[in-house]
């Protein structure tokens, strides 16, 4: 049953709450009943993300849950399937053959690609709410080799443009699926063949053909999921602003644990200042950040919710702050919409209010835009942001996004990291 909006704080952290409960697993938190009966990678970070004030054992079960399908190579899988909903969901574990890689985990089916590296700031988050401080120790000095592999493996095996920067090598991969900011590296590619079945949730744009989603799957795994094959002849790479700019949060998150862990911060330190380098020297331009096609070699010209990424770093200079923020409080996105942030700059030919990631406002970007305000002592966007975004599960319950025009709630109906996130910010302090 779906929960019902709550105009009152307590109300609707009550329901929050039944929205979380009703979707937890025993281990995990499956993102929305029937539709993802997984666990999904970006959606388990912002779930601990929103459990951390309240619940740090939760909280830490589900990082500690999702880490289990961590590969040997560091890599962090964008799905960890459940054995008894195996083939409910497409493409499923025989799709993606990952117990046939020998670098894959032992006993845990996963997809072969990952999602933006938001684990490390979700550690740092649970550590620094922690209700039980023995417990989150514990779970640092667990958690923290695990994610400084991750890091390791995106320098080492991701940097596909030699700048410094991670690409992704799908649209699943930066967890915002139909972005027009991949319509140009999908167009490109020409010999694809159809799958006869389609991928992913209802509601996506009609012209991104999921066929091109489940090609590029099926060559990566042909490939072996090699990075060799990714570097040379993949046709998808893209450096996101949104993935680059959470890889930097998460290393400043690395910074800030190192000394719980026992470890030297000193390469996080680098690491962080290494992507904020290339960050303004490849993806900067016109006064936004934007998505670099590597494959075609320009920027994507389509200003989306993930160009202000890069924003969640406090190192970012003052200039290019204020620069982004007067584009994010413009009728570009915050100043025409109702219900910011929409996912795509109104005023761009791609912006469809009513399609995943083309228009739709989002709770988890709205709260990484928030942090990110609250980061450079824009307090009055953050408490925008926030109170906007109460406003919007308010009315329309906990959606999977909502139009940004009259908040009308759009794809699945309790969805977690619209329940979680919601308690975090009942808190009202900005982060």
């Amino acid at each position: 049953m779906e929960a019902r909006a709550a105009v009152d704080d307590a109300a609707l952290g009550r329901e929050a709450w039944s929205v979380l409960t009703a979707n937890w697993t025993g281990s995990a938190t499956v993102p929305a009943p029937g539709l993802y009966p997984h666990q999904w990678n970006w959606d388990s970070t912002f779930v601990a993300i929103g459990l951390a004030r309240w619940d740090t054992r939760r909280a830490g079960a589900e990082l500690v849950s999702l880490l289990a399908g961590q590969w040997r190579t560091g890599m962090v899988p964008h799905i960890v399937f459940r054995p008894a909903h195996a083939e409910g969901y497409f493409p499923g574990p025989s799709v993606w053959r990952s117990e046939d890689h020998p670098d894959s985990p032992h006993g845990v089916r996963t997809s072969g690609l990952t999602q933006p590296p938001l684990h490390a700031f979700a550690l740092w988050w649970v550590w620094r709410y922690a209700t039980d401080r023995d417990t989150a120790a514990a779970l640092v000095r667990r958690l923290y080799p695990m994610l400084a592999a991750q890091h390791g493996y995106l320098a080492a095996a991701r940097d596909l443009g030699g700048g410094g920067l991670a690409a992704i090598v799908h649209p699943w991969e930066s967890g915002m699926d139909d972005s027009p900011a991949w319509d140009a590296p999908l167009a490109a590619l020409t010999q694809v063949h159809r799958t006869h079945r389609s991928a992913g949730p209802p509601g996506r744009h009609p012209g991104s053909n999921p066929d091109r989603y489940v090609w590029l799957v099926l060559r990566y795994r042909d490939a072996g999921y090699d990075p060799a094959y990714l570097r040379q002849e993949h046709p998808f790479a893209v450096e996101d602003p949104m993935f680059n700019g959470i890889w930097l949060a998460s290393c400043q998150a690395l910074v800030e644990l190192a000394p719980v862990a026992g470890a030297d911060p000193g390469p996080h330190r680098e690491q962080a200042e290494h992507i904020r380098s290339a960050l303004l020297e490849r993806l900067w331009d016109d006064g936004a950040f934007h998505a670099r096609d590597l494959r075609g070699g320009r920027l994507v010209p389509v200003c989306t919710v993930g160009s202000f990424g890069p924003m969640l770093d406090p190192g970012l200079p003052s200039e290019r702050v204020a620069q982004l923020a007067r584009v994010l409080e413009s009728p570009r996105f915050m100043g025409a919409a109702g219900y910011p942030v929409p996912s795509c700059e109104i005023r761009a030919q791609e912006f469809d209010r009513s399609c995943y990631w083309r228009g739709p406002s989002w709770v988890n970007t709205n709260w990484l835009l928030r942090r990110a305000a609250a980061v450079h002592g824009l307090t009055t966007l953050a408490h925008v942001l926030g109170t906007c975004t109460l406003r919007l599960v308010r009315q329309g319950g906990f959606r999977e996004c909502f139009d940004p025009f009259d908040g009308s709630g759009r794809g699945s109906r309790d969805f977690s990291w619209s329940a979680a996130l919601t308690l975090d910010l009942l808190a009202g302090d900005g982060g």
